[in-house]
């Protein structure tokens, strides 16, 4: 289970840059502002945990326990 204490400050900013509509998946890449992601294994990671749905190559969005999390944080 992901609680927002498990979670880093760059997880914590990409759900917000997700939330804020700035994200994208390119397979299990997560692009922020249409750059790569630093961290080449945060989208897989959160999309793991179930906070990102990863189910389309496009536009990333949280899921019901992605928004709880962030909310929570």
């Amino acid at each position: 289970m992901v609680t927002p204490s498990t979670l880093n400050h760059r997880d914590r900013a990409a759900l917000r840059a997700v939330a804020a509509g700035r994200c994208a998946l390119a397979g299990p890449t997560l692009l922020v502002d249409g750059l790569c992601c630093a961290d080449q294994f945060l989208g897989a990671r959160l999309t793991e945990a179930g906070l990102i749905d990863a189910t389309a190559i496009g536009p990333a969005c949280l899921t019901a326990s992605g928004r709880a999390v962030l909310e929570a944080a």
